[in-house]
């Protein structure tokens, strides 16, 4: 289905299905330091050609561009965005894009401790931390580099320097990490931050490789709660179903400093309130991190296309985004380190 021809450059980037979209977030690179077991194999995967990772001026461009049709949302990921020399840099050009008012960035935390300051003083407002499990020996099984003591000291000094509320992302594993859900949750009873569950999507460039060889299963956010509640009692209710702003439903433990959230998009899909899309490392646009498709951008950036051009190819993008993603079995393989998450 072809994008409408808009009434006017400046009106907001909207799909077939009325989706209005006011958020981007931008793969920086492909590299990683990790090899989460979930993500990439062991051994890695080809890193692209630098000529094929789009500039920071060329990233600013694309923004610029998005921004003066109402994007007003930046979320940096890669691979791991700290892993690309002199970030700070992209952060300073994009934070003083005019209508950019949110400007984040999720990492894995290995990197962050050195970089926090530079990042919050370049303009970055907020971040978001992977983390899957508490225990030293675990983390090496699962991140297969890194160390947990790294990733906690980044978190602490993420904020002193201001760059929260902090999210901890986890991605729930059965048999692998599942068992660590209450003591995660435990994170926020003192701590203003907020824990976030997510349920494994099947995107790996070895799609199921590492499901499929047994080392873990899907656990369902159902579930996660459960083993939650079973420690703290009732969960209290902040933003559930129709009252959530973002992906997450929004729990608390009574009384806590902080909250849980609850990303379920394998078993629970929110498609129908989605307001993102993505840039890739290499200039892809694309309308759904799970399905879909893309549309280059690249070679119009470097073609010396117009603003006008490169919203065209933004909103003929969003055109490609499905009313709901695939079903489990049925989503192509792709590499999420270059799809940003």
């Amino acid at each position: 289905m072809s994008a409408p021809p808009p009434a006017n450059p400046a009106d907001p980037i909207v799909d077939a299905y009325g989706r209005r979209f006011t958020y981007l977030r931008i793969s920086v690179t492909d590299h990683c330091n990790l090899r989460c077991v979930y993500c990439m194999p062991e051994e890695g995967v080809p890193w692209l050609p630098k000529d094929e990772i789009l500039s920071y001026e060329e990233i600013a461009q694309v923004v610029e561009a998005a921004a003066a049709c109402g994007v007003h949302k930046i979320r940096l990921t890669g691979g791991e965005p700290l892993t690309r020399r002199e970030l700070p840099r992209l952060v300073e050009m994009l934070a003083a894009v005019p209508g950019i008012d949110d400007l984040a960035l999720t990492t894995n935390g290995v990197l962050l401790a050195q970089q926090a300051q530079a990042l919050r003083k370049a303009g970055l407002k907020r971040v978001n931390v992977s983390l899957d499990t508490l225990h030293t020996e675990k983390f090496a099984r699962i991140a297969r580099g890194g160390s947990l003591q790294s990733v906690l000291d980044g978190i602490a000094e993420a904020q002193k320097v201001g760059l929260g509320p902090i999210k901890v992302n986890c991605v729930v594993l059965g048999g692998l990490n599942d068992d660590e859900a209450a003591r995660f949750a435990e994170l926020t009873v003192a701590q203003p931050v907020e824990m976030r569950f997510i349920e494994y999507m099947p995107l790996e460039e070895a799609k199921g490789c590492a499901m499929g060889s047994g080392n873990f299963s899907f656990i369902g956010n159902d579930a996660t709660k459960r083993r939650i509640e079973a420690r703290f009692g009732a969960l209290e209710a902040l933003e559930v179903g129709a009252g959530m702003r973002g992906p997450a439903e929004v729990w608390r433990i009574p009384g806590a400093a902080g909250r849980l959230g609850f990303i379920s998009a394998m078993s629970a899909p929110f498609c129908a309130k989605c307001d993102r899309l993505r840039l890739t490392a290499t200039g892809e646009v694309r309308s759904c991190l799970l399905d879909g498709g893309g549309l280059d951008l690249r070679a119009l950036l470097r073609g010396g296309g117009t603003r006008e051009q490169l919203l065209d190819v933004f909103r003929r993008a969003a055109y490609l985004k499905p009313e709901v993603h695939k079903a489990w079995d049925q989503i192509p393989s792709a590499n999420m380190s270059r799809i940003g998450g």
